[in-house]
């Protein structure tokens, strides 16, 4: 089965209508300056009539005047007294005035061409019907070749835009389930390492494990699972928000830290310039920690193998508003990846799978109602900027 792109066969349809109307304008344009010839031999007649001195050289005038009216293909119907049709020019077929047939045929003209213009009294109680000219009639399809193209258009970029957001979205799934893999991975392979331990004689264990030892491990490794499980699961639905103190969040920040700072080479400062009378925030725990933990996580990352400093300070901007700012003295973000930061895919590291921001915008902005940005750091680094709304409106 052939699968239509619709994009591609929508921009040709448009591109072989813009031609269309090109050429059609065009040939529009020049009927209209033929028309101003036209205009230009009738007042030639006209002068003739006047000026004239020949005997009957105003009935000749007028005739060649009316023969040239007839040629410019207008619609022409004209009845007399009775309603019986006398002329009929430029209807379609050689109208003969003694023929049945040809009398009702204008007679169904004569109707039709009343609903556009009144007919015009003329000599001895005669009517004059008449239509638009062949060029009018081809001005009427402008409005519609107008209206088809603006559809086309708004068609095309709703099927791009559409399609974008799709790609975008598969993207971001696809790297969610990597992330999500990888999450799983290490709680999952140090599980394998706890059944390996149990199935040692409790003599032979590595530092004497005991079997309570081998269990608190397992139960830790099935908290992280639970916790992991739970994020994925918040993530995609809108959780509950309530009042939550942002110092206790950037204390969970600070034992995610530590418990990684020690793997790094090189030391790494943890400054925390959180005021105690903060107002809190509106949100949910476990997903406004996972979010911020992702921030505080590219920043290791940064730091790693140098060492440095990571800044987390919170203020009240402004009434409504906490901001909470991540600054690291790492290497800051390349230039080229700033605008494209918080995209699906998109990472400053060779291994990464640009995820983590991802999420992090989506928590913030799509679930906290907050925003995330990117800020310019004076003294170097990368410097994240976390607005979030206040429970004290």
């Amino acid at each position: 089965m052939i699968r239509i792109k619709w994009p591609i066969a929508l921009a040709t349809l448009f591109v072989l209508m813009l031609g269309w109307y090109l050429y059609y304008t065009r040939t529009i344009v020049q009927q209209l300056h033929q028309d101003s010839e036209f205009i230009t031999e009738i007042f030639n007649l006209v002068q003739q009539g006047i000026q004239g001195t020949e005997p009957g050289s105003e009935i000749r005038a007028l005739s060649d005047l009316q023969t040239r009216i007839l040629e410019s293909g207008l619609p022409i119907v004209v009845t007399d007294e009775d309603g019986m049709v006398i002329m009929a020019e430029n209807l379609g077929f050689v109208f003969d005035r003694s023929t049945p047939e040809d009398q009702r045929r204008a007679l169904e003209e004569v109707a039709q061409l009343s609903l556009d213009h009144d007919p015009i009294s003329g000599a001895g109680g005669n009517l004059i019907y008449f239509g638009d000219t062949p060029e009018i009639q081809r001005l009427r399809w402008i409005p519609l070749l107008q209206a088809s193209g603006l559809l086309i258009t708004v068609t095309i970029g709703f099927l791009v835009i559409r399609n974008q957001r799709r790609a975008e979205g598969e993207k971001a799934w696809t790297a969610m389930a990597r992330e999500l893999a990888h999450q799983l991975g290490t709680p999952i392979s140090s599980l394998q390492g706890w059944l390996e331990l149990i199935r040692v004689p409790e003599g032979d264990r590595p530092g004497k494990l005991a079997v309570g030892d081998v269990a608190a491990g397992i139960e830790e490794d099935l908290v992280r699972l639970e916790k992991i499980s739970h994020r994925f699961e918040l993530i995609g639905r809108e959780p509950e928000l309530e009042s939550l103190d942002l110092r206790e969040v950037v204390r969970e920040l600070e034992r995610y830290l530590q418990a990684r700072i020690p793997r790094l080479r090189s030391g790494v400062l943890l400054v925390l310039d959180i005021p105690k009378n903060l107002p809190p925030v509106m949100g949910n725990d476990m997903l406004l920690t996972w979010a911020l933990e992702n921030v505080v996580k590219n920043a290791l990352d940064a730091l790693a193998g140098t060492g440095g400093e990571i800044r987390i300070k919170a203020r009240q901007e402004h009434a409504g508003w906490i901001s909470l700012r991540i600054q690291d003295t790492g290497p800051g973000v390349p230039f080229e990846l700033r605008d494209t930061l918080f995209d699906a895919g998109v990472s400053s590291k060779s291994s990464g799978w640009g995820v983590g921001l991802t999420l992090s915008r989506r928590i913030i902005e799509g679930v906290h109602k907050g925003r995330i940005s990117l800020l310019d750091a004076a003294g170097g680094g990368a410097l994240f900027n976390v607005m979030l709304p206040s429970a004290r409106q």
